[in-house]
């Protein structure tokens, strides 16, 4: 399915249960950097305190929006560095909403994002090397394998290994 008609926006205070939700997941915290809980006092501060500005926070956080106005998940930019030009990326759809065509719409927004408006050279990933749905999106869209990062990703049971997926611009 096709959702051209998907919107990046900033993050507003009434996003504060759905990005709690996320940040709390803890299927996400196998395939990311965070792997504590966050309370709502400090994803409330969060809000209140980011600029929106990568230039100032170093990330950019979106929330992706549906053709009906519902948010189905998260698209961030981060670890931006204005020097050598380049960000990580990261996409996170909601449970309900995954296999519609949504991360690959909000990544294709953010790869033009990158090119128009932050002129990067090259935006990358990690991902778990088991993760099939996620190296498939980036595939898609034209990330490259670059290294294997053997052990790099640690459950709580086991390590796993990532692949480092890149995008020159």
């Amino acid at each position: 399915m096709n959702h051209s008609c998907i919107r990046l926006r900033a993050i507003e205070p009434e996003d504060l249960d759905i990005l709690y939700e996320i940040e709390n997941d803890r299927e996400l915290w196998d395939v990311g950097a965070t792997n504590v809980p966050y309370s709502r006092y400090s994803l409330h501060n969060y809000i209140a305190t980011q600029t929106s500005d990568i230039y100032a926070d170093r990330q950019l956080r979106l929330m992706i929006e549906n053709e009906e106005g519902q948010t189905v998940g998260i698209a961030d930019l981060m670890n931006f560095d204005p020097q050598h030009r380049r960000a990580e990326v990261g996409i996170v759809v909601m449970t309900a909403w995954r296999r519609q065509g949504y991360a690959a719409e909000a990544l294709a927004q953010l790869v033009r994002y990158s090119v128009e408006r932050l002129h990067l050279h090259q935006l990358y990933a990690f991902v778990a090397a088991d993760n099939e749905a996620s190296l498939g999106l980036f595939r898609k869209s034209g990330f490259t394998s670059g290294s294997l990062l053997s052990d790099w990703l640690f459950d709580g049971r086991e390590y796993h290994d990532a692949l480092l997926l890149q995008l020159f611009l």
